[in-house]
């Protein structure tokens, strides 16, 4: 145990944020640089290493996060990095993006503030790289076998890499033009910096993973003909289509999914675009989707210039503490304040977007909305509510519904879909074609990243077995597995 006495004597502290008028000037994370690393060791020190580790429950990775979290309290951090490893190929991914079921699921947050394990994970892997601890690990003798990875996501980056230090030859496709999937190009750069996702690549590129960039399966390739090709086939494709708002001027210029809105952004901080072709700057902007992309757009118009952001969600504003209903360990449903909504913006809860209203010239500049309320487990329009803001930038960010089966991957497979549409997979991650498996949210539906990653080592496992007969790689979950929640 770190501390015995540390959830007694030392109160939750976290990162500290730049100032937000400071941050909306730059793309730079919005943390304090090395504001964690005085703080950590006594954070670390709160945990209680419980008997029972509901912790462990509550991340699908299984990370061994009161073992860490005594190293961390001890400032070792090369052993702290080795446990970090154990369960997780990219800590510094989750590090910065995981919502932490981690700390829902933590025995201190009962009556107490969780202790904070993301943080300490974060400082962890940040201390590990600056440290040299993090290294190549290549295969000691290759298997013969080669494997083809559909898509650079967190689920076709641990799977890729757990299969290339099993020994087989691994090649990882991706249909844009840089590897990262939505970590490249989905996520701001305010919120994770792409160095590190570039300084993994490279790791990954030094142990042997080659990548294919610009190839999209099913366009570009056939993806019977991939299949004959390579040994094995992961798809981890993701969920990437995007879920639409079918209303009167939905077609006006000016409306765009946050999946078309938030890559351009990422453009123009790769050095692609000098100025993106969809930008918030001048404009009033309104976000549709209450949940992490919809934070994201808020935090990209700040800093686009925008001259108001608002953001909508149908759903109630959640509570401020746990309901009854969401007992300790379930993951709760609470109102959150992201760096982005600290930045400034509106947020309007409880209503639903009735119809967008455009000028002579076919642009947006009005969206028309009703109150909602749950009638009898329904949710109905309260007559009387109605009202009009000015938008000239419409966000969609309601989530998606499923893997693009435009591109014809799922067809030329010859896969079949589970009744929400997904790709099915039996319990070793294997889909109904000989040798084709699936990982991530292809498979599992729109998710976190730590189930992504804890998806792509499960589906490595099961590849793994197809090959060889017989594995000694790590499956943290079944495909079944769900959130811990009520």
């Amino acid at each position: 145990m770190a501390d015995p006495k540390g959830f007694l004597t030392t109160g939750r502290e976290v990162a500290q944020t730049r100032p937000a008028g400071e941050r909306v000037k730059d793309w730079n994370e919005v943390y304090v640089p090395g504001s964690l690393l005085p703080i950590i060791s006594k954070q670390a020190g709160r945990c209680m290493d419980c008997g029972i580790p509901f912790c462990h429950n509550g991340c699908p990775l299984g990370n061994l996060i009161p073992e860490w979290n005594d190293y961390a309290y001890r400032e070792d951090w090369t052993a702290a990095s080795e446990r970090l490893h154990a369960t997780n190929n990219f800590p510094e991914f989750t590090g910065r993006l995981c919502p932490a079921p981690c700390e829902s699921a933590c025995v201190l947050g009962i009556n107490q503030p969780a202790v904070t394990i993301k943080n300490v994970e974060v400082s962890i892997i940040d201390q590990a790289w600056d440290r040299g601890d993090v290294t190549p690990q290549p295969p000691e003798r290759l298997s013969g076998k080669t494997v083809a990875v559909i898509g650079s996501g967190p689920a076709g980056l641990a799977a890729a890499q757990q299969l290339t230090r099993a020994g087989h030859t691994v090649a990882v496709y991706e249909r844009a033009d840089r590897i990262g999937g939505l970590l490249r190009y989905g996520i701001p750069e305010f919120k994770m910096e792409k160095s590190h996702i570039n300084r993994r690549i490279e790791q990954m590129r030094a142990e042997g993973t080659k990548f294919r960039t610009e190839t999209e399966i099913g366009r570009d390739i056939d993806a019977a003909k991939l299949r004959r090709r390579y040994d094995a086939v992961v798809i981890a494709a993701g969920a990437t289509v995007s879920r639409d708002l079918p209303v009167p001027g939905r077609e006006l210029n000016g409306v765009h999914f946050a999946m078309e809105y938030l890559p351009l952004a990422n453009k123009v901080q790769e050095g692609d675009l000098t100025v993106s072709p969809i930008t918030a700057e001048g404009k009033h902007v309104v976000v549709i989707g209450g949940g992490d992309t919809g934070a994201d757009c808020v935090g990209t118009a700040h800093r686009q210039g925008a001259l108001s952001v608002t953001q909508l969600e149908i759903m109630p504003k959640p509570g401020e503490e746990r309901n009854t209903n969401q007992p300790w360990p379930t993951f709760p449903m609470l109102y959150k304040v992201t760096s982005a909504h600290e930045e400034g913006g509106e947020r309007v809860y409880s209503v639903s977007t009735t119809h967008f209203e455009g000028d002579e010239d076919g642009n947006v500049q009005a969206l028309h909305l009703i109150e909602v309320e749950f009638k009898d487990g329904k949710l109905e329009q309260k007559p009387g509510t109605e009202r009009v803001i000015p938008a000239q930038l419409v966000t969609l960010a309601m989530g998606f519904t499923g893997t693009d089966q435009a591109n014809g991957l799922v067809q030329q497979f010859g896969l079949e879909l589970d009744e929400r549409g997904n790709i099915a997979r039996d319990a070793d991650y294997a889909t109904n074609v000989d040798g084709v498996f699936v990982a991530g949210d292809a498979g599992r539906g729109q998710s976190l990243i730590v189930w992504a990653i804890a998806e792509g080592r499960s589906a490595a496992r099961g590849v793994d077995r197809f090959l060889t007969g017989a594995s000694a790689l790590p499956a943290p979950i079944r495909p079944t597995d769900r959130s811990l929640t009520v």
